[in-house]
């Protein structure tokens, strides 16, 4: 999820300052156990929005302490916003940690061995069962009558942990006829310029 085009739906709701952004960010994605953002991240990207012409500051909110800035969402802006609803979300699915460390730990074969891909299966199998018990936890306090949505999310997480789980096995199942393969080496191109040819 783009924190940008959340925080630009977060401004359409009603213009609001950064911290008060911050707030209701982590509100709406069910806590900062979830998703943390840090008030430089709120400042930054308000500051990259309004550069970009999708917001502008509305007013300056005075309290006690240091002035508050307003910012509002601009046409710009809500055309933004309104093409993000309208595009579906990419999976970054083949981008994966987990598939890079065990590839690595498999090209180092035996020259590491007590960092093989049985030890890269096992941590990562430890570290999905932790999470799964942190999600399930965290569902089973949630109260259906006021954070079904967010009952939603854990339960989307919690499938995608168990998936996880399940691919584990299956890795591990099929690991001797992965190690049995060669790895993949990269193509070696020519370095230089190519030879002239003699007539």
């Amino acid at each position: 999820m783009s924190v940008r085009n959340a925080l630009l739906g977060l401004l359409l709701q009603h213009p609001r300052h950064g911290y008060e952004l911050r707030a209701a960010f982590e509100a709406l994605v069910g806590g900062k156990q979830n998703w943390e953002v840090k008030p430089a991240q709120i400042y930054t990207t308000l500051a990259r929005l309004e550069e970009a012409g999708l917001v502008v500051q509305q007013g300056v909110e005075q309290e006690s302490g240091p002035a508050k800035r307003i910012y509002a969402v601009t046409p710009q802006g809500r055309a933004e916003l309104d093409a993000w609803f309208e595009t579906g979300v990419e999976g970054a699915h083949q981008r994966d940690e987990l598939f890079v460390k065990l590839m690595v730990s498999l090209a180092l074969g035996s020259d590491i061995p007590e960092v093989g891909p049985q030890q890269v299966i096992r941590a990562q199998r430890s570290r999905l069962y932790q999470e799964l018990h942190g999600l399930t936890a965290q569902r089973n306090a949630a109260d259906p009558k006021s954070e079904l949505a967010q009952i939603f999310l854990l339960d989307k997480a919690i499938m995608h942990v168990e998936a996880d789980l399940r691919w584990l096995e299956l890795l591990e199942a099929r690991l001797d006829d992965i190690c049995d393969q060669p790895l993949p080496e990269p193509e070696v191109k020519p370095r230089g310029r190519p030879k002239k040819m003699i007539d």
